[in-house]
């Protein structure tokens, strides 16, 4: 080897990364490219799902709306101050648990509803709603009560001479402005033999019927109370898929009939109309009107669009106290009554989005009053159009911005485009009470920025891959890395930090590579099954293979990355490089007796060097090479050299050896290598930590010591004698006696002089 690490062969280094040529720029923009048609073909698909309206967008969409009145609820009660009237519209008689302890379990007599529905009367309610059905003739009733109880003779006949119970309740319904429930059924049912009657609903503009909520046939009450009634509605409130009350259709269709809600028909009898109006356009339905009232507007599809308020319980009132003329009935004078429950059991609690549970006939006093107040929100059809636009002229800002400005301008785009749309979303939500969606925008320029900004990044790998495989068979991942991350790297300069420098080579393979003289391809994969397991072992001990010179490997620790630990790392990779060793000869020795030829071990001398170097980019503008130079360097090659004069297979120098506490060394000698002129202290690896905690290592690393002392102070017979010792103990150390005992032989036929000091002056490299 030669005297500095700079004139050693060098292997192949790659050039500094150049400006793309025409070629590999027709590349990256192809990708680009393709990155940017990707996403538009996102877009594209994105708007068709909004214009779409599938129904998991439509659930998503009215969650986000459920954040807005969870953080917002309407406040009817100030909106009706606000409008100068009292603090309820509507009031709600509660069938309750105190009421069915009182009255006794539902359903009630007939006659029990009657006096129920009389006693409102008398406070005048511009109309009564129903929220229940009377499907099937009072079981309470005498004539059939008589029939169940199965009564004969005198008992029978009074009970037959009683009231009918379901005539008592139409009497009072002829009396009253009173609305009857009814709900659609989603099966088919029997025919009653009669006809519903019907509220007229003229139909302006299309046909509603393909927009309305539809139901197969209608659960409506007998035919004797609903004649007598001033007006029939629906109460079905239609609960979306994740059982929320969002939306409560204003018109319903029964088969080709059209039917109004409970809380339209209760005003449509309070104004003493005679019809309903739907409007139908070309995107659904636009509004219901009612007479005296105007056109209230609703969704494509006719529903309502509620402001939910907080559960009000202040307007509830007993049905027992207004059948018993409790003074808390008065509560409902002048007032819009609704006839419900909220008892547990007869199963009328819903979920709104901002109550877990309330009664069902709350969310009717909530239309009437939000109707009254102006509060209905609303969802014009032209704002779907805006949110498609703002979806794609966001979307086409970030596709095209990314690449051209750096990632976080394209955040920073993104983020102003997604605050701008949820800031309009809430001001027209809680200003002008309009339902823009911010979701579907926000969600999809979202996607498209995670998209083109993964494209981008798939592309930056892609080119970090590429200087990985170009650089990769010359330095080590962590390098490559390095350079992947920050191609700025890539020019020349260095820095002085503490490394440990190996150097290691085979021994005698002129001679091996003799057996190869007709045959260079078989010699090139001797050296390859030699060379890659012993790469593999430095760079899992964190090592930098810097060059291969033939048989021959240079590496170092501690760059380019920090390792506090490169001496011990070094050390072990030199012995675990020594076990490759062991186990590659076992091969060729097998291979060697199979072919029947001579079998030359590869033999392997390693020299550890630490102290200060220069590491960095070493070379010229034109080619350069990531290198280490320095004495440091020198010593360590100088170092390897000598393990075979010393019959060991690893020299390391003291520096080396005084950065590791817990493996096995043994001191060689103090030699002044060749070219220079002051003496360093020597050592031998033996082993890791479980040897230099052994017995037998602690037996001859005493021995050893005293066998050197012994030498340098020229006391040969006693010298001679421990190396005898040393020798019957082990671990490896022959050849290093057999050089001690020819150095003791030559200096007893020629005596070093007086003052010799033990330095051993090296003539060979």
């Amino acid at each position: 080897m030669t005297d500095a690490a700079a004139a050693l062969p060098q292997a192949p280094a790659p050039a500094p990364a150049k400006a793309a040529g025409p070629s590999k720029m027709r590349k990256i923009l192809g990708a680009v490219f393709r990155g940017r048609v990707a996403a538009l073909v996102c877009l594209v698909l994105l708007v068709w799902l909004q214009r779409s309206d599938f129904e998991f967008v439509d659930t998503a969409r009215m969650r986000v709306f459920d954040i807005y009145h969870q953080i917002k609820p309407n406040d009817l009660q100030g909106a009706l101050k606000a409008k100068g009237a009292s603090e309820r519209v509507v009031m709600v008689v509660d069938i309750d648990e105190a009421s069915l302890s009182a009255i006794g379990q539902w359903p009630w007599s007939r006659s029990t509803v009657a006096k129920l529905l009389e006693n409102i009367n008398r406070y005048q309610p511009p109309s009564v709603g129903f929220d229940i059905v009377f499907p099937e003739p009072d079981r309470l009733s005498p004539a059939r009560l008589a029939e169940s109880l199965d009564l004969k003779g005198e008992a029978l006949e009074a009970l037959k001479d009683l009231p009918d119970t379901d005539r008592a309740l139409a009497e009072v319904l002829k009396q009253s402005r009173a609305v009857l429930g009814q709900a659609g059924y989603g099966r088919e049912l029997a025919e009653t033999g009669t006809t519903p009657i019907r509220t007229p609903i003229a139909e302006i503009g299309n046909n509603p019927r393909g927009w309305l909520l539809n139901f197969p046939s209608l659960v409506r009450n007998i035919p004797e109370l609903e004649t007598a009634a001033a007006g029939r509605g629906m109460f079905s409130v239609n609960p979306e898929s994740d059982g929320v009350i969002r939306r409560v259709p204003a018109v319903f269709a029964v088969g080709k009939d059209l039917y109004p809600t409970l809380s339209f028909e209760m005003l449509r009898v309070a104004y003493q109309q005679q019809a309903l109006a739907v409007r139908t356009g070309l995107g659904g339905i636009d509004s219901v009107g009612i007479p005296g009232i105007g056109n209230v507007p609703t969704d494509q599809k006719g529903r309502l669009l509620i402001h939910f308020s907080k559960w009000d319980t202040e307007r509830y009132v007993s049905a027992k106290d207004v059948l018993l003329g409790a003074p808390a009935a008065e509560a409902l004078r002048g007032k819009f009554v609704l006839i419900g429950t909220s008892a547990e059991g007869l199963k009328d609690i819903r979920a709104t989005p901002i109550e877990g549970g309330i009664p069902g006939v709350e969310i009717h006093a909530m239309i009437i009053e939000s109707i009254f107040t102006g509060t209905l929100l609303s969802r014009p059809a032209h704002y779907v159009g805006y949110e498609i636009g703002v979806l794609a002229l966001g979307a086409l800002v970030i596709i095209f911005l990314t690449g051209v400005v750096s990632a976080r301008w394209t955040l920073i785009v993104f983020v102003a485009i997604a605050a701008g749309m949820v800031g309009t979303s809430w001001y027209l939500f809680a200003e002008q009470r309009k339902l823009l969606d911010a979701s579907f925008a926000v969600v999809g320029c979202f996607f498209i920025y995670t998209m083109v900004t993964y494209a981008n990044y798939a592309r930056e790998e892609a080119q970090k891959k590429q200087v990985r495989e170009a650089f990769g068979r010359y330095i080590s991942p962590a390098l490559v890395a390095q350079l992947a991350d920050d191609p700025n790297k890539l020019r020349l300069g260095g820095e002085m930090r503490p490394m440990t420098l190996m150097f290691s080579d085979v021994r005698g393979f002129t001679t091996i590579s003799e057996q190869f003289k007709t045959d260079p391809q078989g010699l090139t994969g001797l050296i390859n099954r030699f060379l890659s397991p012993t790469t593999d072992v430095i760079l899992k001990n964190r090592g930098t293979i810097d060059k291969y010179m033939g048989d021959a490997i240079m590496a170092f620790w501690n760059a380019p990355l920090d390792d506090a630990d490169h001496a011990a790392n070094a050390c072990r990779a030199a012995l675990r490089m020594f076990e490759e060793m062991d186990t590659l000869n076992a091969n060729l020795k097998a291979e060697a007796e199979r072919d029947k030829r001579t079998y030359f071990p590869l033999k392997v001398g390693i020299g550890l060097n630490s102290g200060i170097c220069c590491v960095g980019n070493m070379g010229s503008h034109q080619r350069f090479d990531y290198s280490v130079l320095g004495d440091t360097v020198n010593l360590a090659s100088r170092l390897e050299g000598q393990s075979k004069s010393y019959g060991v297979g690893t020299v390391v120098g003291e520096n080396c050896r005084k950065l590791v506490n817990d493996m096995a060394f043994l001191e060689l000698d103090l030699i002044a290598v060749k070219g220079k002129k002051e003496a360093v202290r020597i050592f031998t690896l033996l082993g890791d930590k479980d040897v230099f905690e052994s017995e037998t290592f602690k037996t001859l690393e005493a021995k050893h010591i005293e066998m050197l002392a012994a030498y340098r102070s020229q006391q040969w017979d006693k010298a001679q004698a421990l190396i005898k010792e040393c020798r019957a103990l082990g671990l490896g150390m022959d050849g290093f006696y057999d050089v001690m005992e020819e150095r003791i032989a030559e200096f007893r036929a020629n005596p070093p002089p007086a003052n010799w000091d033990g330095v051993y002056v090296a003539t060979s490299k």
